[in-house]
């Protein structure tokens, strides 16, 4: 069993298979306490994996001169370690009001696309997060009050593709308490992000008013119940998941920017199958179906089992899904 801090975080690496000799590394560094944890045991592990490790941070526009302090502060960290450090700013909350959409998940997008572009231009391996278990449970708990399925429910991936990258989470065994410990004992310095004590977003809501009550009055290992059940449901996922594509292969044909599935075929799978197999489909055509919602996926339901001929069920992620007498027919609306 693993005894010390950065052992726990070597076992989960081991146990997904998150790191390769030689891999080229790009660390996402907020400041806070979890990505300089992260980053000060990944470069503990540099000799031991002959990593080439480089900082990725982006400024999200959210919180003025202390924003420009945590920029000031990862720099200080690249000189430190003797990393090389990218760093780029962006206007999440200018973006997020353009688009509609909530500031986290503005700020979610722009993140993830900064870190793609990054690795594209440096090469990249693998991108490095720092969530952790306490991230698992309040990700799991958002999910459930949204209403999600088993993808959802298996909260965060320890290892995830994503755009043709791979992303990595070396911490998402480890509590928060374990880092604040560890990070004292390092005498480790940290950036606060005083947005996370305001209950203004949802996460935040759930970490300082729900959890605490679950913990309180029903629970005290909830955190820990929630990720043990995150994990057994990625696992049944990851199964049914693989499952689901080969019955996909088996049942579609795909021409051009458009996928048939044989009805007769399909209307023999068991139902549990037979959404992932549409997932697939949908995956096959566009990648990303985090905007389509279980009213979306009742109507495809209604338009496969009693809409008649040429009906149509048109989906925010830019595709259409129609029927003809044999297939239902998957395509990209021309815009």
């Amino acid at each position: 069993m693993p005894t010390t801090f950065p052992d726990k975080i070597k076992s989960t690496i081991r146990k997904h298979n998150m790191l390769q000799k030689h891999d080229r590394i790009l660390v996402g560094v907020s400041g806070g306490p979890d990505s300089v944890t992260l980053l000060h045991v990944l470069n503990g592990l540099k000799k031991e994996y002959s990593l080439n490790i480089i900082i990725a941070h982006l400024d999200h526009k959210f919180r003025g001169e202390e924003s420009a302090g945590d920029r000031k502060f990862c720099e200080n960290l690249a000189k430190k370690y003797n990393l090389e450090i990218a760093w780029e700013e962006i206007d999440v909350p200018k973006i997020a009001k353009e688009k509609g959409i909530s500031p986290e998940e503005a700020a979610r997008f722009e993140r993830y696309d900064f870190f793609k572009r990054l690795a594209k231009e440096k090469n990249i391996d693998k991108i490095a997060v720092g969530h952790t278990r306490d991230d698992q449970a309040e990700t799991v708990l958002m999910r459930i009050i949204r209403g999600a399925g088993m993808k959802g429910l298996g909260g965060i991936s320890p290892v995830k593709e994503m755009g043709g990258n791979k992303i990595i989470r070396p911490l998402i065994e480890i509590s928060r308490k374990d880092v604040e410990d560890f990070i004292s004992e390092a005498g480790l310095e940290f950036r606060t992000d005083s947005s996370n004590e305001k209950s203004v977003y949802t996460r935040n809501k759930i970490r300082l008013e729900l959890i605490p009550l679950l913990e309180k009055g029903f629970n005290p290992n909830i955190k820990e119940v929630l990720s043990n059940m995150a994990e057994n449901l990625q696992i049944e996922n990851e199964f049914l998941s693989r499952y689901a594509k080969r019955k996909f292969k088996s049942v579609s044909k795909i021409r051009q920017e458009q996928i048939l599935i044989d009805s007769k075929k399909f209307k023999k799978l068991p139902e549990a199958v037979r959404k992932r197999v549409l997932r697939a489909g949908l995956e096959e055509l566009k990648g990303d179906l985090r905007r389509l919602t279980y009213q979306h996926w009742k109507e495809i339901e209604e338009l496969i089992d009693s809409r008649p001929v040429n009906s149509i069920v048109d989906l925010p992620a830019g595709i259409s899904i129609t029927k003809d007498r044999a297939n239902i027919i998957l395509k990209l609306i021309k815009s």
